[in-house]
């Protein structure tokens, strides 16, 4: 069904076109004003201007500790264990007796030994008035040169038989000594793998017991050959600078992640790079008054391999991974714009990133604030405590009237 619509009139179409116009107008105009005030804010960030420093430079090496002296004990002679002398665990001194082998057997060698030489030493007597007399008897030819000479060698035979028996008495004397095993060193010494009643023998493969010297204790470390050689070459080119006299200092890490009280100080350094792995063996060597660091423990050593003179200290909200897994931080230059900057950390130090290479002495970095800008952006920066200090200011004093 058709229905019949009025045309509009003149004067009303004239009135919705000019208010049309009209909201056009204003429209451009809002959007002009927008565009004149800048857009949207610039997002705040909180900066920290860094600065160059002398920082030390620390490798964290990964070892095992070692006992400073080590001794196995075996025995020096074959018998039964009558005797033991010490608790295991305890701590023996050198000389000490832990074990005592049955002697009756060397106590017997001995005296025989004894007994020989004493009868060496007769023949020595009835030897040597013989050949004084035949040597008064030869000069009147009382009795031939031949009977002469022979009674001269029978005094050196029985004079050699003397020697001869006094060294089997020696060995016997030590023999007997032998019976009573005694600790090489001082030290703390382990279990023992023979009780009274057990037959040992001389220089058995199997060690009856093992003493260890750890205090003060050696600590193993393996630093790779190519980092020994970049050091070498830093500290030659002046990038590094000595710490300070021929002792390197070396600062111990526990399993736990707690830090060894006492300082330790690196000792010696292999001569040779093993083929295998491709380092070279540190050792360093710590004090260990109170027993805490066994043999075998694995610990993290810190070394100081130089100071770096122009190093810059970045906190640690300021450094961040791009997705090649390159460290990076946030910078504002002098216009307000955020970079993104490649930085080269090599460790941290406390609370902070040490940068070796990426930033200067200045720059402004952002280390509040990242999620919100993005390289290019701009920014209003603000330093970072400036919030705090003007919220510690004192308010103004009310006027008086």
């Amino acid at each position: 069904m058709l229905t019949n619509r009025k045309p509009l009139s003149r004067p009303l179409v004239l009135a919705l076109a000019g208010a049309l116009a009209f909201a056009l107008a204003a429209c451009g105009a809002k959007k002009e004003q927008a565009a004149a005030a800048g857009g949207p804010p610039a997002p705040a960030v909180t900066v920290v201007a860094v600065q160059t420093e002398a920082v030390p430079m620390v490798a964290e090496l990964p070892g095992r500790t070692a006992p400073y002296l080590i001794a196995e004990v075996r025995p020096q002679v074959t018998g039964i264990v009558k005797q033991r002398h010490f608790n295991e665990g305890s701590e023996v001194k050198a000389g000490q007796t832990l074990y005592q082998i049955d002697p009756a057997t060397y106590q017997a060698a001995h005296d025989s030994a004894k007994a020989n030489l004493a009868r060496a030493e007769a023949n020595v007597y009835a030897a040597r008035v013989k050949a004084e007399r035949y040597a008064d008897l030869v000069k009147i030819e009382a009795v031939s040169k031949q009977a002469n000479d022979d009674a001269n060698a029978a005094l050196k035979q029985v004079q050699a038989d003397v020697a001869s028996a006094r060294a089997a008495l020696d060995k016997a004397r030590i023999d007997l000594d032998f019976t009573r095993v005694a600790a090489p060193i001082a030290g703390r010494i382990g279990r023992s793998t023979v009780t009274p009643g057990a037959l040992v023998t001389a220089n058995q493969a199997d060690a009856l017991a093992t003493v260890q010297k750890l205090d003060p204790i050696y600590v193993d470390v393996t630093q790779s050959s190519a980092e020994l050689l970049r050091l070498k070459r830093d500290l030659a080119e002046g990038r590094l600078q000595r710490a300070g006299g021929d002792t390197v200092p070396v600062k111990l890490v526990l399993e736990d992640g707690s830090e060894y009280g006492a300082e330790g100080k690196l000792a010696f350094s292999e001569v040779t790079v093993d083929q295998g792995t491709g380092s070279v063996t540190l050792r360093a060597l710590f004090p260990n008054p109170k027993g805490e660091l066994l043999p075998g423990m694995y610990v993290r050593a810190r070394l100081a391999q130089g100071v770096k003179g122009d190093a810059v200290l970045v906190p640690h909200a300021a450094l961040s991974h791009d997705p090649r897994g390159n460290a990076q931080v946030m910078v504002v230059n002098g216009e307000s714009k955020v970079e993104a900057r490649q930085v080269a950390a090599e460790q941290s130090l406390g609370d902070k990133w040490v940068v070796t290479a990426g930033l200067a002495g200045g720059e402004r970095v952002i280390v509040e604030g990242l999620q919100r800008v993005r390289p290019g952006a701009q920014v209003q920066a603000q330093e970072a405590g400036a919030e705090t200090t003007n919220a510690a200011a004192p308010a103004p004093a009310p006027a008086k009237n």
